[in-house]
């Protein structure tokens, strides 16, 4: 079919036009956001961080629209969509953290003199244009806003079709905090509606947009994947694991596991199998699966956890692979450090994994035999999440080879370039 009468073409237009459009602008803000002194973009954060509290009320109206709209959610989707004024309040309290944190931007991160008397300097500076597309949290805007903008990059943010009006009412305080600081409001940028090809259109925009980060469930990620003609700092399922040793304190053990399965089943940090080794699982494995049924929990066992405990359901091989993102949790029993990683390897998306042992050579080899982005010693998958490591907030989890790993914050968002001061030297 002729493309100019191509109907799917003709349709995706208006997204690809907007598209174009916001990037154009984002890309005529990025030298002045490049160059914005410190005190100018904390100014905008704070004003930011000021005006989702004083519009607090007009967030959780917009958020109870989306939540009456949606149809058919999962308790796990519905927990991820939900604002609450404590999770308003922790929006706000994010962007002040991003605010007191350094300016990334114009940091030397290495220099050196050569023999010839050059001096060499690798300078941080902003990646540029990022585009964000992400699912069903709306306070991954106002996240990704503040770290964009910190990290001196112009961002366009394309949210969940479920969340649109909440994403509208945070990007107002957003836009708030930017006329307040005097920077363009095409610093920070959502799209218009809903429409799957304004994603479309950001995933072609190769020339305007110069990253991409997706943040979401395996659908988008592996659109984003196959279709993407831009750079993409993408992370996979959070497969995580949480391995309880034979040399594990049991009480610690109990409250770890149920923390890191059950505090929140949708998040990415939340633990989806139990590994227990062989050595402690008649002992131990009746007291963590009761803790977890009691907080509502449904479970998948192979043959040697079934073996302890007869009434769990079996599980297939798939059933290892799955991110649940709800209350299911995996259970399988290993045989020590090898077996629990030879696990981990087959099954997980490297993503976090945690320990719970006294043994610290035990601990150690796990850690070190880890390719996952994050490993834990006695300590909840859940605490995978930038605020918790100092970042502020993060942008998502990169699970890649390149550039950054685990929790992405304002270091991650830069990249670098070379200053060569010389006193007129030339090249023989």
């Amino acid at each position: 079919m002729n493309a100019i009468t191509d109907p799917a073409r003709d349709a995706a237009e208006p997204a690809r036009a907007a598209l174009e459009a916001a990037a154009h602008a984002a890309r005529a803000a990025a030298s002045t956001l490049a160059r914005a002194p410190r005190e100018s973009k904390d100014r905008a954060l704070l004003a930011a961080a000021a005006a989702l509290r004083s519009r607090s009320a007009a967030i959780l109206a917009a958020n109870a629209a989306d939540l009456a709209a949606a149809e058919e959610l999962t308790d796990a989707f519905r927990d991820r969509l939900t604002l609450n004024p404590k999770r308003v309040e922790a929006m706000a309290l994010g962007l002040e953290e991003i605010a007191a944190l350094p300016d990334p931007v114009g940091r030397v991160l290495a220099e050196w003199t050569r023999p010839n008397g050059l001096v060499f300097r690798r300078v941080a500076q902003p990646i540029g244009v990022i585009g964000m597309i992400y699912e069903s949290r709306p306070n991954v805007g106002a996240d990704a806003a503040g770290l964009c903008l910190k990290a001196g990059s112009p961002v366009i943010l394309r949210g969940g079709r479920e969340s649109l009006r909440s994403a509208a009412a945070i990007h107002a305080c957003i836009l708030e905090g930017l006329r307040a600081a005097g920077l363009p409001d095409s610093c920070v940028q959502v799209a218009p509606n809903a429409d799957r090809a304004f994603v479309g259109a950001m995933l072609k925009a190769a020339g305007l947009i110069d990253l991409i980060i997706p943040r979401g469930g395996k659908g988008l990620v592996t659109r984003v994947m196959e279709e993407a003609r831009v750079p993409v700092l993408a992370h996979a399922e959070g497969l995580c694991h949480t391995f309880v040793h034979a040399a594990a304190d049991p009480a610690m053990a109990r409250s770890i596991l149920a923390n890191a399965k059950m505090r929140r089943t949708g998040v990415c940090g939340a633990t989806e199998t139990l590994l227990i080794d062989r050595a402690i699982a008649p002992s131990l494995l009746p007291d963590l699966i009761g803790d977890l049924r009691a907080l509502g929990c449904d479970f998948r066992a192979d043959a040697a956890a079934r073996a302890v405990l007869p009434e769990l359901p079996a599980a297939t091989e798939a059933d290892f692979s799955t991110e649940w993102l709800d209350a299911v949790l995996s259970v399988a029993v290993v045989d020590g450090v090898e077996s629990a990683l030879d696990h981990i390897r087959r099954h997980g998306s490297e993503h976090t994994e945690a320990i719970i042992t006294e043994d610290a050579q035990a601990a150690r080899d796990f850690l070190d035999g880890l390719q996952s982005a994050v490993g834990l010693w006695n300590a909840s998958t859940q605490f995978c999440d930038g605020g918790e490591f100092g970042f502020g907030a993060e942008i998502g989890i990169a699970t890649g080879r390149l550039h950054a790993r685990g929790p992405v914050g304002l270091e991650q968002l830069c990249t670098w370039r070379y200053h060569v001061i010389g006193t007129g030297q030339v090249r023989p």
